[in-house]
């Protein structure tokens, strides 16, 4: 699986900022894609075994009533680890997505042997122009249809994805660069914004690549 359009885009929505002060996710919702068609979709609440605050209810739209009969954030994770099999891993701000994901499952000693990529990182480079780089922002600037809300997180893994394949598609275009790895995505985001062109431009020739 080296193509970059052969990932599992996820998104956490959870009780605050950070595992390291003790908040827990509450939903994860992904996409599984391989060679840029989607083949599943993972979504489930799960119960943090305490109650969320009255902000996170109103940003997210998950209640406690709704939490209270979802399963253990353990069994969900179970069953998401693996769903993630070896697949490399994308998501929009990924250093929040994947700082949780690393406490869930080292909760349930459970680990992932894929890489992270970050979309919104990449946007920075493909879409310097943007308004911002939030999602929402993004998948307007793209003109990708929106036909739900932010914030759940099956939505916003879907809206990532098709965020995502539409910037595999600009840089397939404007570069000519018809196989693009995943190497590639994540060497774009550490890549300073003046340099981008010369990379792409560089990518073409075999002794980029090595």
């Amino acid at each position: 699986m080296s193509k970059a359009d052969t990932v599992i885009i996820l998104d956490f929505e959870t009780t605050g900022l950070s595992p390291d002060m003790g908040d827990r996710a509450i939903e994860i919702g992904a996409v599984c894609i391989e060679n840029g068609k989607i083949k599943g979709h993972f979504q489930e609440l799960m119960n943090p075994g305490r109650r969320i605050d009255s902000f996170i209810e109103g940003y997210t739209g998950i209640t406690n009533k709704m939490l209270k009969n979802s399963p253990p954030c353990q069994e969900v994770m179970d069953k998401f680890a693996d769903f993630i099999s070896d697949y490399n891993l994308v998501a929009h701000n990924a250093s929040f997505d994947k700082r949780f994901l690393d406490a869930e499952l080292a909760r349930i000693s459970r680990k992932y042997s894929g890489q992270f990529a970050c979309s919104m990182l990449m946007a920075r480079r493909i879409y310097p122009n943007a308004p911002d780089h939030k999602l929402g922002t993004l998948v307007k600037y793209a003109n990708i249809p929106v036909d739900g809300v932010f914030h759940r997180a099956l939505y916003d893994s879907q809206m990532t994805t098709k965020l995502w394949l539409t910037m595999l598609n600009d840089i397939s275009e404007r570069y000519k660069i018809s196989d693009i790895p995943f190497s590639l995505t994540k060497k774009l985001a550490k890549t300073p914004k003046k340099a981008v062109h010369n990379l792409l431009e560089r990518w073409k020739t075999p002794a980029a690549k090595e």
